[in-house]
């Protein structure tokens, strides 16, 4: 069976993996942080790491939880 390319954030890891670590801010502010940097976006990077504790987290977790992505904006 194939791979799903979509729908896998935090560095190709599952869904419900990603849900389980995006649940604790301290580490899904640090895993945004580094995805992005991962993506070559250095300016949503530094976002990240300055915002990526207050709503940006729990954008992240409910798009995560509904959509199966993160917010790719920042």
């Amino acid at each position: 069976m194939a791979k799903r390319s979509g729908g896998k954030d935090y560095f190709g890891l599952g869904h419900l993996v990603s849900v389980i670590l995006a649940i604790f801010p301290p580490i899904a502010w640090i895993l945004g942080f580094l995805t992005r940097l991962k993506e070559g976006h250095l300016l949503a990077a530094i976002i990240r790491l300055v915002f990526g504790f207050t709503i940006v987290w729990i954008l992240d977790l409910v798009l995560l939880i509904l959509n199966g992505r993160i917010l790719r904006v920042l």
